[in-house]
Order: structure tokens, then sequence, then C-alpha cells
């Protein structure tokens, strides 16, 4: 497999699939992609960070920009085959390049790699319902990242976290989250590194030093507001059934009140 040339990823394994880059293309040339054919797009490199138009995630470093419009692809999602044969973090079907997401209700679907919902550009299998970002099909069963730990790491397992755990805390940011894991193979070494973080090595954002773009959480944000909403109308309920209950007592003690001065006559 070919990657694009970025010194914080090293292969520890050849997978058995081609992945194109940019053919050595000269930085600056214009090339027609189909992936935007109103204009030529152009193979820049800039440190800022930029939103991918087509998996709509972030990157910095090398960008596919279009100097009329100001489109601006991901290498590998400009030059994404339509095909995916034997990818090691898939190999029991191929997986078919798709432009548009799936559509999944409220919360939407996510990547079976990093986690992370898909908005634009993905992998999907045709056979389950299984898919990942173009990002995440850059990234193996055995990664090097120089930039981020000096030991091989390899990915664990897909984990069902039936205790509610998000899983193991990550070398790099430092938290606990769902999605896959890597770990350091070396003996006595714990490290692990999420591979929504390793991501950040393949996309430019770590090399260039880019950091806090991440998104907020749609599903996070959208259990909040259901926290609230379902709060309020608990909190509304006990009120009314308050207010009903005194109004009972208000009426039942006037009622005996009446009662009294009706025999006192």
């Amino acid at each position: 497999m070919e990657f694009p040339k970025q010194a914080s990823l090293v292969r520890s394994k050849s997978p058995s699939f081609q992945y194109p880059t940019s053919h050595n293309q000269t930085r600056g040339e214009q090339i027609l992609l189909s992936c935007h054919p109103q204009h030529p797009l152009a193979l820049l490199t800039s440190p800022d960070p930029f939103t991918c138009m087509g998996c709509k995630e972030y990157g910095a470093g090398t960008r596919f920009t279009c100097q009329q419009c100001n489109h601006q692809l991901h290498e590998f999602c400009a030059l994404a085959p339509t095909t995916l044969k034997s990818h090691p973090l898939h190999c029991q079907h191929p997986l078919g390049f798709c432009s548009k997401p799936v559509k999944g209700g409220i919360l939407g679907k996510r990547c079976d790699i990093c986690n992370k919902p898909t908005a634009g550009y993905t992998f999907r299998c045709s056979a389950c319902s299984f898919q990942m970002h173009p990002c995440c099909a850059m990234l193996s069963t055995e990664m090097t990242f120089p930039l981020a730990h000096p030991h091989p790491l390899t990915l664990m397992p897909a984990m069902t976290l039936s205790s509610g755990e998000p899983g193991f805390s990550c070398g790099e940011c430092k938290r606990k989250r769902p999605g896959r894991v890597y770990r350091c193979t070396a003996t006595a070494c714990d490290y692990h590194l999420h591979a929504v973080c390793a991501k950040n090595m393949v996309n430019g954002l770590r090399a260039n030093g880019v950091t806090c773009l991440e998104k907020p959480s749609m599903r996070g944000t959208f259990i909040k507001i259901a926290s609230v909403v379902v709060m309020e109308f608990i909190g509304g309920l006990i009120g009314g059934l308050g207010q009903g209950v005194g109004d009972v007592l208000g009426q039942t003690m006037a009622a005996g009140k009446s009662a009294s001065a009706r025999r006192l006559e």
C-alpha cells in the first residue's frame, strides 16, 4: 500500500491492497479530478488547518485546493479509489467508495474504526454494515507513529463495553472514549492510542502542531438536550401533581368548614 509521504506515519506491515497517491505530482501543478470537475485542483502544502469538502473532517499540511472556489480536499480523499479489496481493517469483504453518508436517524451513522460520525466520503461494505472514513482507511493493523510513541503499535480487536466504561486511557489525548484502540507491542509498555487520535498522525494535524479542532459530539449534545427536556417535564409533572393535590386539600377543607357551619346552625 502506498501512503502519502508524512514524517509521522510508518507502516509496520504492507497490506495487500493499493491506495493511490499523488503520483509525484509537482506542487502547484493544476489537474482536473472527478471529485471536483468544475475547476482544476492544485496540490499545495500549508500548515494552516482546513475542513475537507469530501469527508468533512479536519486536515493540515498537504491538500488539493481549488484556487477559484477554495474547495479543499485531503490528498487521500481526492484520490480515493472506487473499491478497497482485502483491507486489513475489514478483510472479509471489499469496501466501496461512497460520496454521501448513510442517513442514520437523529444520532447519525458512525465510523467503525474511530467512532466519529460519517458526514461525507466513506468506504462502505455492501455485505454488512461496516463503514469507515477515508482517513481511517489509511490506517492498518500495525503502525508506528514516531511523533507519538517510539514503539510499534498493534490494533486491538473491537470490543463491546457492556459495563459502560469507554475504553483505555489514551497516551495522546489522556482521555477515555469509544472507538478502536492501538496498544504498544513492547514488553512492559502500557501505552495505548485511540484510532481517532491516530488519524491526526495521518491527516497532518499532529505534524503541523494543530490541536483542539474536534467538533462537539452530536450524540453528547442530543443527550444533554434530552436530559434537560426530561428533567423539565418531570419537574412540571411534579409541580402539576403538587398543585392538584393542594387544590383537592383546599376543597376538602372548605367543604368540611361548610358542613360544620351548617351543623352549628
